[in-house]
């Protein structure tokens, strides 16, 4: 497979897991404060939304560089 179908692919897988899904959270840790060997942090949950659009985008794209991309005879 050359790079433009590996690219493709991911696209679509991306965008297929973009709907499915929807959104995807982290935890970032932050350090607040640290008096000597004391040392305060707090974990804050966030959430991505993912849009519907960007997906729907993610595959199109994909399919049109699978369709498209790559054989050049």
């Amino acid at each position: 497979m050359n790079a433009i179908k590996v690219v493709a692919v991911g696209l679509i897988i991306a965008g297929v897991l973009g709907l499915v899904y929807g959104n995807f959270s982290y935890t970032k840790d932050t350090q607040q404060a640290k008096l000597g060997p004391l040392e305060l942090s707090i974990k804050e949950e966030k959430t991505i939304d993912i849009p519907i659009w960007a997906s729907i985008a993610a595959i199109a794209a994909g399919g049109l560089m699978l369709a498209f991309g790559g054989n050049k005879r």
